[in-house]
């Protein structure tokens, strides 16, 4: 099975193995937020995948 490659694009690996993905929802329409919102969504959330689509999702 090939692997998604717009999804893994997404996923950052850490070296202890944890996915980080960004948080969904800050590409545009933050200029109303507060400043504390805006930074608030730069920040990586650990993404947890179940076992059996992690082959399908990711390469590594």
């Amino acid at each position: 099975m090939k692997t998604n490659k717009s999804f893994s694009k997404r996923l950052k690996q850490t070296k202890n193995g944890k996915l980080l993905a960004r948080k969904p929802g800050k590409n545009h329409f933050n200029a109303k937020e507060s400043r504390s919102s805006q930074l608030a969504g730069k920040q990586m959330n650990v993404f947890v995948i179940k076992n059996k689509p992690l082959g399908r999702f990711l390469p590594f």
